[in-house]
């Protein structure tokens, strides 16, 4: 299988062919998911200095929810969840040492409830994360701003106008201030810094690919670290985009914003998505000046990778790319 894929890259780059692919991945714990059109693979630097390759087909449902302004939701939280699975096996393989003696051959109670029920597991998990994401990037700026009202009187009484639409903004401008300040306080821990460097492998692994070049750490590594279509630039747009939804629909009390928040948020995530998806489409100046945000914020979420990673993300890509060209167009 390797080889087929190998001589698709290089037949690919023999006749220039250059596309905008829909593969897109996860920077993990020492290691990277790749998710394709047809397979996921999750390849892992572990402890002995070797790569771990796992591969297996997607669901066929992934393909069924290409629905303008739905597929963005469905496909943030379906990713959500298998990423939740993949940072657990990354770790698992990343750290695991070898047991000499029988006390380290002890396992927790939770580590045996998690083997048996790791569905369940990974739920409450994805759960956990998906309501502190909200509370902290979707609430706090709605109590805060709220809170600056009850301060200020600025705005009160007043659920739709200019006020309303001020306040609406200065609510988003809170969100980003949080969510910016959130990425610059992880990029200083080492561990999370290393997580960016295989997030910047990631991208140069599939800029090289969608260029039709060989996948050598000599291509990959001459690549840019930035890409329009990363995470980084769609959650970004997702705040962007809730300014103008929220400030439309007006300030009432808390709890009916809060309320109000939650209820918008599948379109502004569709909207987001479908704006994300046309910036990746096509190189003008409008999908430019789109991308230059979340571009710039990629120099907080992205690092220039070590070779080793690099040759980490290589074999992630390889797993995934389709025997078909056609199928895993953007």
């Amino acid at each position: 299988m390797e080889d087929k894929q190998t001589d698709h890259i290089e037949k690919a780059a023999g006749a220039g062919v250059c596309k905008k692919t829909s593969i897109g991945g996860q920077a993990l714990i020492e290691g990277l998911m790749m998710l394709g059109p047809d397979k996921q693979s999750i390849a892992v630097r572990s402890s002995d200095g070797e790569i771990v390759l796992t591969v297996k087909d997607r669901p066929p449902f992934t393909k069924r929810f290409n629905i303008p302004f739905l597929r963005g939701i469905v496909r943030l939280v379906m990713q959500l969840k298998t990423g939740v699975g993949a940072i657990g096996y990354s770790a698992d393989v990343a750290m695991k040492e070898e047991e000499n003696d029988e006390e380290d051959k002890k396992v927790s109670r939770f580590d045996r409830f998690a083997e048996r029920h790791p569905r369940l597991v990974t739920g409450v998990t994805l759960a956990i994360s998906l309501g502190l994401s909200i509370a902290i990037f979707i609430l706090l700026p709605s109590a805060l701003t709220d809170l600056l009202r009850k301060v200020t009187g600025f705005g009160i009484g007043e659920q739709t106008g200019a006020m309303s639409v001020a306040l609406s903004f200065i609510e988003g401008f809170v969100r980003i201030a949080i969510f910016i300040s959130y990425l610059w306080l992880t990029s200083l821990s080492k561990d999370i810094k290393r997580v960016w460097m295989y997030h910047g492998s990631e991208h140069k692994t599939i800029a090289t690919y969608e260029a039709g070049l060989p996948l050598t750490v000599e291509n990959v590594r001459r690549m840019s670290r930035f890409h329009p279509r990363c995470g980084t630039s769609f959650l970004f747009l997702v705040m962007l985009i809730s300014i103008l939804a929220f400030a439309v629909v007006g300030r009432y009390t808390l709890w009916i914003n809060i309320l109000l928040r939650l209820a918008l948020l599948p379109l502004v995530t569709g909207i987001s998505y479908e704006i994300i998806k046309l910036a990746g489409t096509y190189d003008n100046v409008l999908t430019r000046v789109l991308s230059m945000p979340g571009l710039a914020l990629q120099r907080l979420t992205t690092a220039e990778p070590e070779d080793d990673m690099l040759e980490v993300a290589i074999v992630a890509m390889n797993a995934v790319i389709p025997e078909n060209p056609d199928s895993d167009r953007w």
